[in-house]
């Protein structure tokens, strides 16, 4: 993994934080009625960003939706093939999700998965697929995302580490969200399982 002054290095994400939830998750959240998370995550494929958001105050509404603050923003990489729902397309699924389970809590820093099972280091693994910790998805939108051929969960796609840091900024996964370690780690421990998570063109 690459230290954060090497050239190779990802870019930080922009500082400036966002007013509020883009605007294709807020429709989404309202459209499907879905019960409000504590932390909602969104993601950019356009800015091949994540941002974490975390819910206002259970009281706290705006036109009828719950208020999301932002908190963190974290550099990202979504598929190389674009966006899609289908089975084996290896595109990054568009909509709303929630996070069904998580892997690798229980596993040191730097471990490699394989079908979600750790079968070594990234010392002894350089350039794996998938490393450290994963936050599997399940869709929320029947006929789109969830169920048939269009189902995230059945697909395997995942929020996870990647060997090589240097992709992130750019298209470069087989359908998952890449993060770095230096922010799905700490991610991974704060927000639960359950937690919402859209994922839209922009």
């Amino acid at each position: 993994m690459k230290r954060a002054t090497d050239p190779g290095a990802p870019r930080r994400a922009p500082t400036v934080p966002p007013a509020r939830l883009p605007i294709g998750a807020r429709r989404a959240l309202k459209k499907r009625r879905t019960r409000a998370t504590r932390f909602l995550l969104t993601v950019s494929v356009a800015s091949q960003e994540v941002t974490l958001w975390e819910r206002a105050t259970s009281r706290a509404r705006r036109a009828g939706e719950p208020v999301y603050e932002f908190r963190e923003r974290y550099i990202a990489s979504t598929s190389r093939f674009g966006v899609g729902q289908l089975m084996d397309s290896n595109k990054t699924p568009l909509g709303l999700h929630r996070i069904a389970r998580k892997i690798g809590g229980d596993q040191p820093i730097g471990t490699v998965f394989k079908s979600r099972k750790p079968i070594g280091l990234l010392s002894e693994l350089p350039g794996a697929a998938i490393v450290h910790r994963i936050l599997w998805l399940s869709g929320l939108e029947p006929g789109f995302n969830q169920g048939g051929r269009r189902d995230t969960f059945r697909r395997y796609v995942y929020i996870h580490g990647y060997g090589d840091e240097s992709t992130l900024g750019r298209p470069a996964s087989c359908g998952c969200v890449h993060l770095a370690a230096r922010d799905l780690l700490p991610l991974y421990d704060r927000i639960p399982t359950g937690t919402l998570v859209w994922i839209g063109r922009r």
